[in-house]
């Protein structure tokens, strides 16, 4: 009996950070890739990225908008924390512009990009039936077939929901943003340009933080939280009388679902694998998405490229094992932060303070632009240790 033949090697559903890494890596190995996009929407991100990442997958500089010096973590009664980043920055990036350039990239590579919103996928028989809705002056279903499927489709992913068990009970937060433009010669004082500042008010976020974040001529001002009575617009508009940025000129809103855990199961055993968002890759606590949505899609690109060489399914397997390996100690320790520090205005306000610390600053940069735990100073991790449990005890003052 004849196989049939597919019309691509791999459907990568989602343009955004990972599926359009996925999608080059796939493309400048000779596959057959077809890069899905719904729409060319833009996501409400904060835009940090760390240098590493430009480095391991050769972001050129004309992307970042700007290099950040310093954060200031702001708490519940005002207090003012600085964490200078000594020797090295975090790098600022526009979604609106950032996003577009991979997707460019992909296609530059072989992939074959179109503006499309998923619908539906089915096995036939070796192949993957998936149907997809243009989005041209006159929209139509289009079916096409592939040998296998990457979902890189955000929080709430449709590949996942059809094709894996529990998908829809990973936790979410609300995440929006609104971009604002910066005058040449703003005078704001609660703005730096060189900063990135992190609020953490139970009044602003109860349960996440809000945010201003410089892009250059533009500043993303942000709020994240998984109540789903919290008013987020609301909050971004107090955030914005609070700095002065009230008057300021808007030029985007965005809202979206932005995932808190990573889930239990990537693939389906067959021929289907998800990545980045849909695969719940955003660092719980600090929110952090890009960089761990790109390793995801190139790490999705390596397994899936086993699994068409060898057809065994349990190479699909293959990519959540590396990244939990790589990241895994991380995220759990992100996620206790977040369960216990974000709590309440009490205990942000004790957190806040322990930002005052140098080895607290020195280890979180270090981590941060490296995306390597530091074990090269185990004293300074010994006194982190003892002040975070003085913390918890009560027995530090904030």
């Amino acid at each position: 009996m004849t196989t049939p033949t597919a019309d691509f090697d791999t459907i990568v559903v989602g343009g955004g950070p990972s599926g359009a890494t996925a999608a080059h890596d796939l493309a400048r190995r000779g596959l057959n890739v077809l890069l899905l996009e719904r729409g060319f929407r833009i996501k409400p991100c904060g835009g940090a990225i760390p240098p590493c990442l430009m480095e391991e997958f050769d972001i050129p500089d004309h992307l970042i908008k700007a290099r950040i010096r310093s954060a200031r973590m702001v708490s519940p009664r005002g207090e003012s924390v600085d964490m200078p980043i000594e020797g090295t920055f975090v790098g600022m990036v526009d979604r609106d512009e950032f996003d577009p350039w991979l997707r460019e990239r992909a296609g530059d590579a072989g992939a074959t990009v179109m503006p499309g919103v998923f619908k539906s996928l089915q096995y036939e028989d070796d192949l993957i039936s998936l149907t997809y809705q243009t989005k041209d002056d006159d929209p139509r279903s289009v079916t096409v077939t592939a040998r296998s499927v990457i979902g890189a489709d955000g929080a709430r992913s449709g590949v996942a929901r059809a094709t894996i068990p529990d998908a829809e009970k990973t936790p979410w937060v609300l995440a929006y943003h609104e971009i604002i433009e910066v005058p040449e010669n703003q005078k704001w004082e609660a703005y730096d340009p060189d900063r990135c500042d992190v609020w953490y008010q139970g009044r602003l976020s109860p349960d996440f933080y809000a945010w201003v974040f410089p892009h250059g001529g533009n500043a993303s001002i942000g709020v994240g939280s998984a109540h789903k009575d919290f008013s987020a617009k609301a909050s971004v508009a107090a955030l914005r009388e609070d700095c002065g940025l009230t008057d300021a000129i808007t030029k985007r809103k965005e809202g979206a679902p932005i995932p808190m855990k990573p889930m239990k199961r990537w693939d389906d055993g067959r021929a289907v694998l998800v990545s980045g968002d849909a695969a719940g890759v955003v660092a719980p606590a600090s929110g952090e998405g890009i960089y761990y949505a790109m390793l995801c899609g190139r790490l999705a690109a390596d397994a899936m490229q086993e699994f068409l060489e060898t057809g065994d399914a349990q190479a699909l397997g293959v990519a959540r094992k590396r990244f939990m390996k790589l990241h895994g100690k991380v995220f759990w320790a992100l996620g206790l932060l977040q369960r216990f520090w974000y709590g309440t205005d009490k205990r942000r306000e004790k957190f806040v303070a322990m930002c005052r610390d140098p080895d607290v600053q020195s280890l979180t940069w270090q981590s941060y632009t490296t995306k390597k735990l530091v074990r090269r100073r185990p004293l300074a991790h010994v006194r982190v240790f003892f002040k975070d449990v003085a913390q918890l005890l009560g027995l530090a003052r904030a």
